[in-house]
């Protein structure tokens, strides 16, 4: 039916006809990507519609390179949100910034204000001023741009948490204990900074220690902790 060429990738989905229509059902995919001759049957050159369909889908929601594009540009992108966190941190404006990675953040930057902009700590300190309209909600960071802002996350239900933890960190663990994002909460009440990550919140950063965490959180999960380099605790 089909001659074809296969890069490593595979897509499982189920494709058939209804009437006059195809019905595409969508499987748990991992990617392949198959090049299909389109001088063979036609549902040859359909299935492979569908699986550009898929593909793109996918793509969309979970790009290959997540953290940041490149490790500079990560440096240059860890400083701005540093700084950022540390100027709302000493006006005790509340924050919170999540940083997408592997996992696609897509319907949260959906169900906000889309701004595509480039990663500033001029930017992120204009969007939490509290006269402004977009300082409500959550700013979600991908691929070294913001790519929204007023953005609304959910809440833990954890019953083990400290009462004295505000909506804010509430929700930058509930969207961690989904999936692999890092959030930066800086407390209005306080003022102190907060990391969260898999569902843990380290808090009471200092702009240094904040610096060192999300190197260690963007730059050196795919490789682990340096050699010599002793894990960093905080109180």
């Amino acid at each position: 039916m089909k001659n074809e060429s296969e890069d490593h990738f595979s897509i499982n989905a189920i494709a058939f006809k209804e009437g006059d229509a195809w019905v595409i059902q969508g499987i748990e995919y991992d990617i392949v990507v198959h090049t299909y001759d389109v001088t063979a049957a036609p549902e040859a050159f359909m299935l492979a519609v569908i699986e550009n369909m898929l593909i793109t889908e996918h793509l969309g929601r979970a790009p290959f390179f997540r953290y940041f594009a490149k490790p500079e540009s990560a440096e240059e992108s860890i400083e701005e949100l540093v700084v950022a966190a540390s100027m709302l941190s000493a006006q005790r404006i509340g924050a919170i910034i999540a940083i997408e990675r592997q996992i696609g953040l897509r319907n949260y930057i959906e169900g906000g204000i889309p701004l595509d902009g480039t990663l500033t700590y001029d930017l992120l300190l204009s969007i939490f001023q509290p006269a402004s309209p977009l300082h409500d909600g959550a700013v979600i960071v991908r691929d070294d741009r913001v790519a929204a802002a007023a953005c609304f996350l959910p809440l833990t239900v954890n019953p083990k948490l400290s009462k004295d933890l505000g909506s804010r960190h509430r929700a930058a663990i509930g969207l961690t204990e989904e999936n692999d994002a890092v959030a930066i909460v800086v407390s209005e009440e306080s003022g102190s900074v907060s990391v969260v990550a898999d569902g843990e919140i380290e808090r009471g950063l200092d702009a240094d220690a904040l610096r060192a965490r999300l190197r260690t959180l963007v730059l050196q999960r795919r490789t682990g902790t340096p050699k010599g380099e002793a894990p960093l605790q905080y109180t």
